[in-house]
């Protein structure tokens, strides 16, 4: 049930994730999807959410459009239903799915499924159509790379023929699949896209009359559903900073593919975890690549390939894919777009700064906030081993010395309804809110859906939730958690921004691991 709308932040690789059998890659996407009263739509449905963990190895964030609650309902188990039966046949971390025990044979020819044979046609056509950019055996080259050392030349040389061998043969007539050479096979590149595809189709099928799937970054929109999509700046690392464009879907699926996130430290050096097949070395040109298409399985295949290739080599690619659209980040910090991709742009609200009057980093102006200082907060979502685990509500907020909150730089939500678990917080909010008149749970540069066990960073600039710089002097830093079937944590620290680096480590716990505070130059 949503009462705003909807909203997601991009970040990394989506493409080379879950199915493959691999670690999810870096959630690409954080769904927005509060749920309150159900909000109308233009075809006089309304939009339910639901969250899910563990869907392809990674986390669901869904938005159904329907006429009524019991068909919202059919079509988020239709969709459910869908996701359960695709992995249980393509799954490369399943060890009893189809995919897994086929590839444990080798060189027989094995009847199987039609989804199976397919996804393998699949890629063999966009290994062909990438020029062998898309390899299902990729991993051989990976290896290499995580002990954190360089190849050698031969090692290098040796995983590229590797590479090179054809990793199976098909027969469509017989419906077998055959399995070559003994090269590990990840077939992720795009077999999430594909199946969230399906997963949307099957919701469709089921009644909705629209719908949004979010998987681990992957996005499918499907029927008068319309999202509004924020893609991140792949060099920014907080996750409350701004993003470097904002486009709207209907229809139509994104996915965006790139390594400054995951990959391999070799010789203190950070290397992408994509592979180029023709050289075995991490793809180093691109920083991200994101693509619209109303195909998602072609989202994610392209999303993969552009963020290996060149610029030159993508741009030719993607010529024979018309009514594709591409944005890519170059590593230089070049931002190269398509044509068509401003048909899919909308116009971005970026929070307006208050100009202090010039004057030397580190030194305050007339009582101002310190130029070039910052506060970075690293905060941790622990892992629990509980049946009933439920992502906590976090809020991250600054007080002034009256207690009066001056910011909020976090809101990490699901159901407004219940926003004032988070008992400081809104307490806090309240007041403010009878001053201000404005309502933080609905500013997408502060809210956001919950987060996944895992530690998260955020940045503080000094501005007031009006994007005016404060004062300086002593503020207090307050987080706060409370999870459903857990308990209520909150912790506070004090700090004066003076322009004087300091450091704070607070412990964790019951519902918080460690949340670090680092004031500092930048």
């Amino acid at each position: 049930m949503m009462n705003r709308n909807l909203k997601q932040s991009f970040a990394y690789a989506a493409a080379a994730s879950a199915v493959a059998g691999v670690l999810p890659a870096f959630a690409a996407t954080h769904a927005i999807v509060p749920d309150a009263l159900p909000r109308p739509t233009t075809d006089g449905a309304n939009r339910w959410s639901l969250h899910r963990e563990d869907v392809l190895g990674t986390s669901l964030d869904a938005v159904v459009s329907a006429s009524s609650r019991a068909v919202a309902d059919r079509a988020e188990a239709a969709a459910l239903a869908e996701f359960t039966r695709q992995s249980r046949l393509l799954s490369a971390w399943d060890a009893e799915s189809e995919f897994s025990r086929w590839q444990r044979t080798h060189g027989v020819p094995v009847k199987v499924s039609p989804e199976l044979l397919a996804v393998l046609q699949q890629f063999d056509r966009w290994q062909g159509e990438t020029g062998g950019v898309l390899n299902a055996s990729s991993e051989t080259a990976a290896a290499l790379w995580r002990h954190g050392v360089e190849p050698s030349t031969a090692e290098l040389h040796a995983a590229v023929v590797a590479m090179g061998q054809p990793h199976w043969q098909l027969d469509s007539i017989a419906g077998t699949a055959t399995r070559l050479g003994a090269a590990p096979l990840v077939l992720a590149s795009f077999v999430k896209s594909l199946v969230t595809g399906a997963a949307a189709d099957a919701a469709l099928r089921a009644g909705a009359t629209g719908v949004m799937l979010n998987v681990g970054g992957d996005i499918v929109t499907r029927g008068v559903l319309a999202q509004t999509v924020d893609i991140a700046d792949p060099k920014a690392d907080a996750e409350n900073d701004l993003a470097i464009d904002t486009v709207q879907l209907q229809d139509r699926a994104i996915a965006t593919s790139g390594g400054y996130r995951r990959g391999f430290a070799v010789a203190g050096e950070h290397r992408s975890h994509l592979i180029d097949p023709r050289t075995a070395m991490p793809a180093s040109g691109v920083l991200s690549s994101s693509v619209i298409a109303a195909d998602p399985a072609t989202a994610g295949a392209l999303a993969t390939a552009l963020s290996i290739l060149s610029p030159r080599e993508s741009e030719a690619l993607m010529e024979r894919h018309p009514g594709t659209e591409y944005l890519l980040m170059i590593a230089d910090g070049e931002r190269i777009v398509s044509k068509g991709w401003a048909q899919y742009q909308q116009a971005r609200v970026t929070p307006a700064g208050y100009r202090v009057p010039a004057a030397g980093a580190g030194v305050p102006t007339s009582g101002n906030w310190v130029q070039g200082t910052e506060l970075v907060l690293k905060v941790e979502v622990p892992r629990m081993d509980n049946p009933r685990y439920r992502r906590p509500y976090v809020a991250v907020w600054v007080e002034d010395k009256d207690k009066y909150p001056v910011r909020t730089i976090a809101l990490w939500f699901q159901k407004p309804r219940w926003l004032n678990e988070l008992k400081s917080w809104y307490r806090d909010d309240q007041i403010r809110n009878l001053s201000e008149g404005t309502d933080i749970s609905a500013n997408p540069q502060v809210s956001s859906a919950t987060r996944a066990p895992g530690t998260y960073t955020l940045r503080w600039d000094g501005k007031d939730n009006e994007g005016k710089l404060v004062k300086a002097g002593k503020y207090t830093v307050v987080v706060e958690a409370a999870r459903e079937h857990g308990g209520h944590s909150l912790v506070r620290q004090e700090i004066d921004f003076n322009g004087t680096p300091a450091q704070f480590s607070l412990p964790a716990n019951q519902e918080l691991g460690m949340v670090q505070l680092d004031y500092r130059k930048h």
